[in-house]
């Protein structure tokens, strides 16, 4: 049994493994890019803005932490991240609204690699099963499954209204000076915030409204799936 879970697990870290470092990549790079356009020239000045993955990944939060959440999970659930693009939000031109174009860029990002996987998973599937699914077969139709299911999942987990999340520097642009200030305030603890929702229970009922609506979009409207 033991070894069947590790299998298991395996398979899940192979299938996930491009689809996650090419979302947090992109996620990244957006994020740069978008302070490059308005102003801010810190994350090329940093050489993040590159699609090389090592730049963007964080040995803890990216390897170690998604995996041991794999294995103890039994491959149910995990969570991770990669390291943050850096923004120096003083230098953008404007900078409360170049602030939430820059947050936004990022879940953009995701969305249109989720667009991009779902329109490539009919085109693999309808291949593979002309030619009888395989091994290499099933691994690419699961990662064009789980690349449009982990691209959801990070737009709508990251525009969350917590800074340091996107949601919480696309709030902090909207809000007041003072205002903003005050939620400001709140993100040294918001990583602290996101593991209480998780302990709670309440993280999948916050995001399931946006994100379910989100994957049925993909799956049946683009990906034609039933």
């Amino acid at each position: 049994m033991l070894g069947t879970d590790i299998v298991s697990v395996l398979m899940i870290v192979v299938v996930a493994a491009v689809p996650v470092v090419f979302a947090i990549t992109v996620h990244e790079v957006a994020h740069g890019w978008a302070a490059l356009r308005f102003g801010d020239t810190t994350a090329q000045a940093a050489g993040r803005l590159t699609l090389n993955p090592i730049k963007h990944i964080d040995p803890l939060g990216t390897v170690i932490v998604p995996i041991a959440m794999l294995v103890l999970s039994s491959g149910a659930w995990a969570f991770g991240w990669a390291k943050p693009v850096p923004v120096a939000f003083q230098n953008l031109r404007n900078p409360r609204r170049d602030m939430i174009l820059v947050a936004a860029a990022g879940p953009s990002a995701n969305l249109l690699m989720a667009m991009g996987w779902a329109l490539l998973l009919p085109v693999w599937a309808s291949m593979f099963t002309e030619a009888g699914v395989d091994l290499v077969g099933d691994v690419i139709i699961r990662m064009c499954v789980t690349g449009i299911s982990i691209n959801v999942l990070l737009a709508v987990f990251n525009m969350l209204p917590i800074p340091p999340l996107d949601g919480g520097r696309v709030l902090a642009g909207l809000l007041p000076p003072h205002m903003a200030q005050m939620l400001h305030r709140i993100e040294p603890f918001g990583f602290m915030i996101v593991v209480l929702l998780i302990v709670m229970g309440v993280l999948w009922p916050l995001l399931d409204p946006i994100r379910l609506p989100l994957l049925r979009f993909f799956f049946r409207s683009v990906a034609g799936l039933a």
